[in-house]
């Protein structure tokens, strides 16, 4: 791929995003997160991609997770989209934060009847005893709220906040094209430098 010294990243990316949501087979808006623990310990999950608003990553999740403790102790992330189906690797690096309340509040409510359900449901990253239990508290909190779900204060939305991209593309004998882009003076265009796979 020819690079230009001053590229922006997120049209590139959403470029990269269009063609995986194409070919990949399933969740193309899949992405592992990279938090670490206050003590230095990292955790890496799959999250799903929901949004890209005012240039940051959105997804959502439960606000006393493991991952949103640690995100709230640090401050700091990684992503890394993996789409086998083009052979194509994106990983940012960024600081995150919550989302305003309205806009969780607003995706909440595009979410199905039962996802609505299972975010009072389940209590994440918490022991459980056994899968009837959760399956329990699921009948309970339908028969609490019927289908006027509202979205419950410890779940909602995050944006990541890029400070660093690296585009990664398949080659033959292992010698991949791979380059990182960093801002340059707060512009749009970041500042593109190629790597040695």
């Amino acid at each position: 791929m020819e690079l230009d010294k001053k590229i922006d990243p997120i049209e590139l990316f959403q470029k990269w995003f269009k063609e995986a949501q194409d070919k990949e087979i399933r969740d193309p808006n899949a992405m592992q997160i990279a938090t670490v623990s206050k003590n230095g310990f990292p955790s890496v999950r799959t999250v799903l991609l929901k949004d890209i608003i005012n240039r940051n990553f959105v997804f959502y999740t439960n606000y006393e997770s493991r991952k949103s403790r640690e995100i709230f102790e640090t401050g700091k992330v990684a992503i890394c989209f993996y789409w086998k189906s083009i052979n194509r690797q994106v990983r940012v690096v960024g600081e995150i934060d919550k989302i305003p309340e309205k806009v969780s509040d607003q995706y909440f409510e595009s979410r199905s009847l039962g996802s609505r359900i299972g975010a009072w449901a389940s209590i994440q990253s918490q022991p459980l005893k056994n899968r009837e239990t959760l399956l329990k508290r699921v009948e309970e909190f339908k028969n609490k709220f019927d289908e006027n779900v509202p979205r419950p204060k410890h779940w909602g939305g995050f944006k990541i906040i890029p400070n660093e991209f690296e585009f990664w593309q398949d080659g033959d004998f292992r010698l991949h094209d791979r380059f990182i882009l960093k801002p340059s003076d707060h512009s749009t265009f970041w500042e593109c430098q190629r790597y040695y796979p």
